[in-house]
């Protein structure tokens, strides 16, 4: 591969430990940026991947740690404001940096983890606001020489993730009735593992530049049918109880209030736009989509 020097910003996370396995199969240099190396010792066992000690997230310790790179992959992304981080700071201000970075130190190609529904103007939650807002700049970018690819994955499942083992979690400790708000918002989860290979696929291919690429799995769910399947995993039956538009507002209101926001009014605003792929990204790139059914009673037992 011609790309084979990459950067992974937010390579630390979920999608970006399973990206660098991926990569590193692939015979591709990697070097990930952290504040915190002693944290993730673990990613100095995976054969070519460099974790990168830096101090700050600004354009010239960004530009110094990207040097020899070809490539930018960029995965940052939160789902609540906590611990000081906001979705200006890490969606839009991280990506204007990083863009600046990578044109000062000769990286050519950019791809870039968005969201479904993102959109700069009419989103109706300030993440899908944001997430529109920092792929608005990558695609800016391509007039600087940086040839840029965005994906839109829906939510993202797989042996570490925050979703289905969220709510295995939930429901071991609440036995009891599961309140559960927006239980109609629709999802077509999509395997971390076909996420990857996207954007492998895509590194060299300039037949994907300037292109967006929704990611869903085979099959829709809404979120209720979702809990429960978690449930029927790990043998607990889900007693679900669905809360009424009124009510999961209430809940939002009040569970922002605790400790790490499990629920925030910004969500419930995003889960009222459907997280379904109107276009096929995954059949696009010739990879057929990983079933739930596939991965998630593995990881769930």
């Amino acid at each position: 591969m011609k790309n084979n020097r990459v950067f992974v910003l937010g390579g630390t996370g979920f999608v970006g430990q399973h990206l660098l396995y991926r990569l590193s199969r692939a015979g591709i240099f990697c070097r990930v940026p952290t504040r915190h190396p002693e944290r993730h010792r673990q990613l100095r066992l995976i054969p070519g991947c460099e974790l990168c000690a830096i101090s700050g997230w600004e354009t010239a310790q960004l530009a110094a740690a990207m040097a020899g790179c070809s490539t930018l992959i960029n995965l940052a992304g939160i789902l609540n404001e906590v611990g000081g981080r906001t979705f200006d700071q890490t969606h839009v201000k991280l990506v204007e940096t990083a863009i600046h970075a990578a044109i000062q130190a000769g990286v050519t190609r950019y791809l870039h983890l968005s969201a479904l529904g993102a959109n700069a103007e009419s989103g109706l939650s300030d993440y899908l606001r944001s997430k529109g807002r920092g792929e608005a700049l990558a695609f800016a970018a391509a007039r600087q020489g940086l040839a840029v690819t965005s994906f839109r994955p829906s939510v993202i499942f797989g042996p570490g993730d925050s979703f289905f083992n969220r709510f295995a979690r939930l429901l071991r400790l609440l036995p009891g009735p599961f309140p559960l708000a927006c239980p109609n918002a629709r999802f077509a989860p999509v395997y971390v593992g076909d996420v990857a290979d996207a954007m492998l696929r895509c590194l060299d291919d300039p037949d994907t530049h300037g292109q967006i690429y929704e990611l869903c799995g085979p099959r829709a769910f809404t979120l209720r049918e979702l809990v429960i399947y978690a449930g029927e995993r790990i043998g607990r039956e889900a007693w679900v109880i669905d809360l009424n538009d009124r009510l999961s507002q209430l809940q939002a209101q009040l569970f922002q209030r605790l400790p790490g926001k499990p629920f925030t009014l910004d969500n419930y605003l995003t889960l009222q736009v459907e997280s379904v792929c109107q276009h096929a990204g995954l059949k696009a790139l010739g990879i057929v989509a990983t079933a739930i059914d596939d991965i998630v009673p593995d990881y769930l037992a």
